[in-house]
Formats: C-alpha cells, structure tokens, sequence
C-alpha cells in the first residue's frame, strides 16, 4: 500500500504539462483515425475532407485554437462581470483560495463548438438535434450559475427543479427520436454481437441517460481540468465510434472535444476560470445524445466510466450516511469527501495528480471500448 501511495506521489505534472500531453494524445489519435479512414491519401482526398468535414484533427484543433482565442477575451469579460465562483466552505481547504475565480465558462466554450459543427456540418440534421439537446442543458447549467452568483452561495436552483428541466428535455428527445427514427431504434446494440430488444422500456431509459450523463459530468467538474479534460477524451472517443454511423456527428464530437481542450488552456491548474454547470451540464447532454442517436450506449457507459465512478461514489456516500444515523442524527461517512476526487484530495493527492490519474484511466477505457467487437 506505502509503494502504491509513493508512486502516485512522485507523478506529480504541472497543470501545463497535463495540457499539453493531453492535447498531443488527443492530436494524434486524431490523425491515426484519418489515416485509417483515408484522409490524407492524396491531395485529393484531403481537400475533399475539408470541405466535407470529414477530418476529425482539423475539426478538433480549429475548435481548439477557437475557444482559446475566444477565451482570451471572454475571461477578462467575465471577472469585469464579477462572476467570480462561490466556493464550499466543507470542501478541501486548498480550494477556498479559488473564490472569485470566474466561472460560466461553459459560456463561451459551448456555443463555437457547436456554431463551428453546425456550419461545418451543413446543418445535418443530427448534429442540430445534438446541438439543441446540448444547448438546452447549457441553458439550465446557465440559470443555476446565474442563481449562484445572484445569491452569492454555491446554492442555485433547487435539485428537483433541475431534475425536472433535464427530465423534461429527455422526453422531447425521446418525441424526436420516436418521430424521426421509428420503433427499431428501441433494441439497444451489445458487445460481440448481441442486442437487447427494449421495446416501451427505451423511452424512460433515454430520460434516465440524459439526466445521470449530465449529473455525472457535472459531479466530475470539481478539480481544474479534470471535467474538461476527461470530457474531451470521452468526446472524442465517441466520435470514432459514431463515425461509421454518421460522419456529422463524429465532426460534432471532434469540434467539441476540440472546444473543451481550447477551454483548458485557461482552465488548467491553476485555473483562470472554470466551465461551471454551464459547461458541465451540456458536456453530459451532448454525451448522451450522440450515444443515443447513434446506438452507443454500451460504448457511452465504458467511456464515461470516470463519470460513473464519480456519481457513484456520491450515491454510496449519501446511501452510507443515511444507514449508519443514529439517535443523535449523526451517520458514518464511507469517503472523507464526495465525490472521490475530493476523497482523494484529503488523502493527500495534490489537484493534477488526481487529473492526470483521471486522464489515464479515461483514455485505457476509451480504448477498450474502441477494441471491443
């Protein structure tokens, strides 16, 4: 155990160096799936792909270069705005110095990512179902960040007025899907080959992804980096499996993840800002709606295993609490803090362990998944 917590003390990267192995994987494994798909065959080939949107590594570093160029301009806006963060008193002690760092990031990364695949794209109409599903999420991510600094506490909307926006969301999803795609998109595709016919049961199983993927990802964006990050590898490793499906939406994905690796650069330890659940939201609404829409939704639970564990060890700690109260009112705690990051943190890892151990872990699951027959 003491050899265990002495390597992952001695990996200790800077916020920078996270970013830019990050953005160098990421570019590459871009450019390994458009040599697969023939991209760069010729001259020809490649012109062709630009004009299309068929290349995921221009997709992903225009956006990249976009959102980093746009936030250059949109931070400085944000702290004239005084939308500086309210910070948990209960929480590490190391973050009470992040207070008034500005937050509503998700602002200015959200809409190019998805303004540049829905140009590029040539309003597809997948990828503007995608990309209202992921504005709409934005937006209630948007009203709780807003209600935060309005009231000046880390207290926004209440839970259930939440859970009923993205619950509402979901069933018009699910009323576009059953309009547009019919009866067969109910049986849901398995590894090796199988499938498992749902019939009536899909349809609450959409509202149960769109709101566990968004409060998933929003539970996860609570280090600096880490949700954008991890939300990029995810992004991206979705978009490879969407693409023999349909190519709009794998240049939705690769915009997109290239939009929240260009949001990093300001997000990095230590943060200039942070995406709040305006970001968060829509990274786990947009997740959902390309597993859905294209049948993925095994490959969406692998990919976001992070998030999973994430919202997990919340459930659990809650769950625990509640079990273990006794007749002072008092209960147990399974974690020292949730969600597990936190836990981590009062165990002694430092912020950019805890994302670069996230990011590994992240992308051997996006590989596994891309392995899997």
């Amino acid at each position: 155990m003491n050899a265990k917590s002495s390597s992952v003390k001695s990996f200790s990267p800077s916020g920078t160096t996270l970013l830019v192995s990050l953005a160098i994987a990421l570019s590459l494994a871009a450019i390994a799936f458009d040599w697969k798909t023939g991209v760069y065959t010729s001259v020809a080939n490649a012109i062709s792909s630009l004009r299309s949107g068929s290349s995921m590594a221009l997709a992903f570093w225009g956006c990249t270069l976009l959102v980093a160029a746009v936030g250059y301009w949109a931070v400085p806006l944000l702290q004239k705005l005084k939308a500086g963060q309210v910070i948990r008193e209960d929480g590490p002690q190391a973050h009470l110095q992040k207070a008034g760092t500005p937050t509503m990031g998700g602002i200015f990364l959200v809409p190019v990512g998805v303004l540049v695949a829905l140009l590029w794209s040539q309003l597809a109409p997948e990828v503007v179902a995608v990309s209202l599903m992921t504005l709409a999420y934005a937006a209630i991510g948007w009203v709780d960040d807003w209600q935060i600094l309005k009231r000046k506490s880390n207290k926004g909307i209440s839970p259930r007025m939440k859970l009923g926006l993205q619950i509402v969301i979901g069933v018009l999803f699910c009323l576009w899907l059953g309009w547009s795609r019919g009866s067969n998109i109910t049986t849901v595709d398995l590894p090796f080959g199988l499938a498992l016919p749902l019939g009536w049961l899909f349809w609450p199983l959409v509202v149960f992804v769109f709101a566990a993927e968004s409060n998933a990802t929003n539970l996860t964006d609570g280090v600096d980096g880490l949700a954008a990050g991890t939300g990029a590898i995810a992004l991206l490793g979705l978009g490879a499996l969407a693409a023999p499906i349909s190519l709009p939406l794998m240049l939705f994905c690769a915009c997109l993840s290239g939009s929240y690796v260009g949001f990093l650069i300001h997000n990095r330890h230590p943060a200039r800002v942070f995406m709040g659940d305006t970001g968060s939201l829509a990274l786990g609404g947009a997740l959902a709606a390309i597993g859905l829409l294209t049948n993925n939704l095994w490959g969406l639970f692998i990919i976001s295993g992070i998030f999973f564990v994430e919202s997990l060890s919340v459930i659990a700690q809650v769950s625990y609490y509640k079990a273990t109260k006794g007749p002072d009112g008092i209960g147990k705690r399974l974690f020292k803090m949730a969600p597990i990051h936190h836990h981590l943190e009062l165990n002694g890892w430092s912020e950019t362990q805890v994302v670069g151990v996230f990011y590994l872990i992240n992308s051997l699951l996006v590989m596994l998944c891309l392995f899997l027959p």
